[in-house]
């Protein structure tokens, strides 16, 4: 043993040149991150190679800013163009919860001292607000039982603000441009607000003023003036939940849309659906495929019936391409986002058979929404 590890590094010595402690290499070595060339059969010590320092520097440098260990362990992989999209992805991960903190500790401000309410002042388009409202209106939820997705949340940023709303099975965002004064606020905004809102919006007559002090809001438009209060209710990590349905990567399918063949499709009597149930309720569920030439296409019973999906949902979501991707939706969820998404060609992205159905305008990556899947 001596003549062999007398080329290699002690994990002291290679704890040394990583800038990693020895209690960090045990860890990545438990984890299959940095495995050590040798380890001694009788005394358990490690031992690397010269190659391996480059590695655990890299590793020391993921560990110091914060990347989750599996990523760490793929970079330590991977070639030099996959390590730079891990690093462009886990910093837009970082950037996004500074965003977050920065919006909390300004909430925390107004708890800790509300006389002193952080105000922020917008103006805006009309025209653009009314279409941003328009895009995003029909995901706000309806169940009691759930009262922070009852709302439109406004997400301002320095130079305009994001509307999102969500009913779980389906999320919506829209983005509008503003001329901020203050801080970035986050305010869940009652739908009747909303919609009292849309209803003032319909003129060109100057620019919509609203004002967010703490939980008050103030619209003003035309010479009219809205007034209401922020829900109290914390809206889901909407960042966090498009990380997990779209991720950061491009779609596997991209699908142009004729919205006006597939609206008729869908609202046609006679269009085919499976039959399923849903927290005890029946629940139709519209099929999408592609065709030979990879357009969008509403399958009809005897192609269900003839190449439906099998009891295996791992062998649907692999199935041979020829066979052509089948998903399926709820048609009136889809409905609503075609409607709400407006214009005559749309774009559909997915990444399978399982995956969440992006449904987006082609000309605005601020404005889409996401439905989930129905299992087939």
């Amino acid at each position: 043993m001596p003549d062999v590890v007398s080329d290699l590094h002690s994990i002291g010595e290679l704890a040394r040149a990583s800038g990693l402690t020895v209690s960090a290499l045990r860890f990545y070595d438990s984890a299959g991150v940095l495995t050590p060339a040798l380890v001694d059969p009788v005394t358990g010590y490690r031992w690397y190679t010269d190659e391996q320092i480059a590695p655990a520097r890299l590793v020391a440098g993921l560990r110091r800013v914060g990347m989750p260990v599996p990523d760490i362990a793929a970079a330590v992989r991977a070639e030099p163009a996959e390590v730079h999209r891990l690093l462009d992805a886990h910093l837009r991960r970082l950037a996004d919860g500074l965003a977050d903190a920065r919006r909390e500790i300004t909430r925390l401000r107004t708890l800790v001292d509300p006389v002193r309410a952080v105000v922020t002042t917008l103006l805006l388009s009309p025209v653009g607000l009314a279409a941003a409202l328009d895009a995003v209106r029909f995901a706000v939820g309806v169940d009691p039982e759930l009262p922070a997705l009852s709302g439109m949340l406004l997400d301002v940023e320095p130079d305009g603000v994001r509307l999102v709303a969500t009913d779980r099975h389906r999320l919506a965002l829209a983005r509008a441009g503003a001329a901020v004064d203050g801080p970035p606020a986050r305010v869940l905004v009652p739908v009747d607000l909303v919609d009292r809102l849309r209803r003032l919006l319909d003129t060109d007559d100057g620019p919509v003023r609203l004002t967010v002090a703490g939980p008050e809001l103030r619209v003003t438009v035309a010479g009219r003036t809205l007034t209401g209060t922020a829900l109290p209710d914390d809206f889901p990590d909407y960042r966090r939940l498009l990380r997990e349905a779209v991720g950061a990567r491009p779609a596997a399918y991209r699908i142009p849309v004729d919205v006006v063949a597939l609206r008729a499709a869908l609202r046609d009597p006679a269009a085919p659906t499976l039959a399923r149930e849903y927290a005890g309720t029946p629940l139709a569920v519209s099929v999408l495929g592609l065709d030979d030439s990879g357009g969008l296409r509403l399958l009809h019973p005897a192609e269900l019936s003839a190449s439906g999906p099998t009891a295996d949902p791992e062998a649907d979501a692999t199935a041979d391409p020829v066979d052509g991707l089948r998903f399926g939706v709820n048609g009136e969820y889809l409905l609503d986002a075609l409607d709400a998404a407006g214009g005559p060609q749309l774009v559909l992205e997915l990444d399978g058979p399982i995956a969440p159905l992006a449904v987006r305008r082609p000309d605005d990556e601020d404005t889409f929404s996401v439905l989930m899947p129905i299992r087939l």
